[in-house]
């Protein structure tokens, strides 16, 4: 796909189903017969998607400006929870399967469920039902039938909390409201879940957009650090998760410290107006992106011409507006908003690009820094993407030799080269036969190739894939190949339409087909996975109504505060040589090396790193930065390869 870091972003930030919350208002009474094992109703109750959720009910720290707590409803209320086309979000499935995207639930994504686009209802006397099951302390009766319908759907009523042991007397009311907002949305203390700043910052009295914004705030009594901002990737990819997620992954002595805020960026997903230039580019059958013919490479070509055509009559207006730096701005209003004076970042990919940029335009505004897996500032982002080509060849050659050690279980091949021929063996197959979806969407070449490109993003799926692709070519059967695609190849437009307004706005890219077409070809001749995907995913680039700059935004500026960099140095979406590149930009920055290293992110990994981590814990508490001379600063050894599941 190219994107960067996008396909991680949304394990990283789990970027699925609408949240639901009911927020907690006010008890009358105590409410008997709870413990820790059995919460109460008072807190915030969400249904986190397949990345987030844990075994039951789990702790998180408090949110909301009453600072109740957090509790994730996963295995216990699903029956709660139906989108209202496609029937429950998430359905049973066995553990050990390979479509199982939550091994430790047991619960996936229904077919047909829009992860981007869903909109779904509460049933409040079914989440109701699902909870007194699960916390077997209370019984808890409602006033009122209630359902949500509507994206920002509100309805407010009573329950009354009996014992659960004989009924007994009623020993008080809660009052709840019940809320369906855009996924991963959180309330912020003071009840805003949203932020206004300009569209374009040199008229700040002008037309106004919509951030939209999550958070998990401090809980901690003393020794507050203030704001921590939080970026998955992209361009294009949702925050909104991201904050739960980092709070959950940190000691919880450092999280504890930090109101940690996520936000989806300027056009991204809950934020309005989140750009659709074509709802329907990615649907139906798509032309191979590898072509055949000169005519099949027109087609292509017009396709993205198309595409840019199409963004700028929908959103001419918007267009110029979502560069990188437009991004930055609003990190600023952001940390403005909260009344701080200076705020912490930490990202992941593409996120890492918007905070050296940040560092750069809004030097003294930096508390703390924490870029992990970092963009070559000076390749934006024509030759980054090339270099991604070359990268992202040897994660799949990489894949292959692992898939050959496994040829016992698995019969590929003994070695990469077989394991790489029944690879584009079944390629060719799916060229041929694609695999058609009830939902009218087909698993081609196209659909195969952003399904394995996740690969070179994360080892963790590889037992996924390599069974999917054995279980393809042995036996016919399509059903992991469709499982893994829907996991984490489908491509969700609005991703698309951000990245390239941002990727083609950022910096000029070359207007001339014929260099695409010479440089796509040359990197095709040693590095041919990714070659032409990647040409077609930015092609729209060349044809895109608003131009960038001649050159990018030149790094680095006086007055920086010490920054932490984690690398792997086999990472395909952020090659290790742009990284010290952009290391070399920054020269309080230090980097902790993860020597052979390939997967994209690096700390708060599942199974963690425990050595990245730690540097990351500390520093985020006091500070504290590697010391090591050079531009490694730190080292730390690559988690294992996974095994075969």
């Amino acid at each position: 796909t190219g994107i960067m870091g996008a396909p991680v972003a949304r394990h990283l930030t789990a970027a699925g189903h609408d949240a639901y919350f009911i927020n907690y208002l006010g008890t009358n009474g105590g409410v008997a017969g709870t413990s820790a094992s059995a919460p109460s109703m008072a807190g915030i109750v969400a249904l986190l998607n397949q990345h987030q959720v844990a075994r039951g009910f789990q702790k998180q720290p408090g949110l909301g400006n009453i600072n109740p707590q957090l509790y994730r409803l996963a295995q216990t209320a699903p029956a709660a929870f139906h989108d209202t086309v496609a029937g429950d979000n998430l359905v049973p499935c066995a553990q050990a399967s390979p479509d199982c995207l939550t091994g430790t639930l047991g619960y996936r994504a229904a077919p047909g469920y829009d992860m981007a686009t869903g909109l779904g209802s509460v049933d409040a006397n079914a989440l109701v039902t699902q909870w007194n099951t699960a916390t077997q302390g209370v019984v808890v009766t409602l006033s009122s039938n209630a359902t949500i319908r509507t994206l920002n759907d509100s309805i407010q009523l009573t329950a009354t909390v009996v014992p659960a042991a004989g009924g007994g007397t009623p020993t008080g009311t809660v009052d709840f409201v019940f809320n369906s907002l855009p996924r991963g949305t959180v309330a912020l203390a003071g009840g805003s879940a949203s932020l206004s700043v300009p569209l374009d910052y040199r008229h700040p009295g002008g037309r106004k957009i919509t951030l939209a914004l999550s958070e998990v705030p401090a809980t901690s009594p003393s020794g507050r650090l203030g704001a921590l901002l939080v970026n998955p990737g992209g361009p294009g990819g949702t925050g909104l998760g991201l904050a739960a997620s980092v709070a959950a992954g940190l000691d919880p002595s450092v999280a504890s410290r930090y109101d940690i805020v996520g936000f989806d960026p300027r056009g991204v997903g809950a934020s309005v107006p989140a750009l659709h230039c074509e709802p329907s580019f990615f649907a139906g059958a798509r032309p191979d992106y590898i072509p055949a013919t000169r005519a099949a490479e027109q087609v292509l070509i017009g396709r993205a011409r198309t595409y840019a055509r199409d963004c700028e009559q929908k959103y001419g207006w918007l267009l110029p507006h979502l560069t990188t730096q437009d991004t930055a701005r609003d990190i600023d209003s952001i940390r403005a908003a909260m009344r701080q004076q200076q705020i912490s970042y930490f990202a992941y990919s593409y996120g890492t690009y918007i905070g050296q940029v940040y560092a750069t335009m809004f030097p003294g505004h930096v508390r703390r820094m924490v870029l992990d897996s970092t963009v070559d500032p000076t390749g934006v982002w024509y030759q980054d993407n090339i270099d991604q080509d070359y990268a992202f060849q040897g994660r799949l050659e990489a894949f292959f030799s692992w898939a050959a050690s496994h040829d016992a279980a698995l019969r590929l091949g003994s070695t990469r080269a077989q394991v790489s021929q029944a690879w584009y063996r079944a390629r060719r197959q799916l060229a041929a036969h694609p695999v058609r979806l009830s939902n009218g969407v087909q698993i081609g070449p196209d659909e195969y190739d952003d399904t394995f490109i996740v690969g070179g993003y994360t080892n963790s799926v590889w037992p996924e894939l390599a069974v999917a692709l054995a279980a393809y070519l042995h036996q016919g059967n399509s059903a992991g190949l469709v499982a893994a695609y829907q996991a984490g190849g489908r491509q969700h437009e609005n991703e698309f339409a951000v990245y390239n307004a941002t990727e083609c706005s950022d910096v000029s890219w070359p207007r001339n087909w014929a260099r695409w077409d010479a440089d796509t070809r040359k990197v095709y001749s040693t590095a041919p996975f990714l070659a032409w995907d990647n040409a077609w995913f930015n092609a729209a680039c060349a044809f895109w109504p608003a131009h960038g700059p001649a050159h990018p935004l030149r790094i680095g500026a006086r007055g920086l505060p010490g920054i932490l960099m984690i690398q792997g140095t086999l990472d395909a979406a952020t090659p290790y040589a742009g990284a010290q590149r952009a290391h070399r930009a920054l020269p309080t920055a230090r980097m902790v090396v993860v020597e052979g290293g390939g997967n994209h992110g690096q700390s708060l990994s599942s199974p963690p790193n425990t050595c990245v981590d730690g540097y990351l814990n500390r520093y985020l508490a006091t500070g504290a930065l590697p010391q090591g001379p050079g531009l490694v600063n730190a080292t730390c050894p690559a988690l294992p390869p996974p095994a075969l599941r």
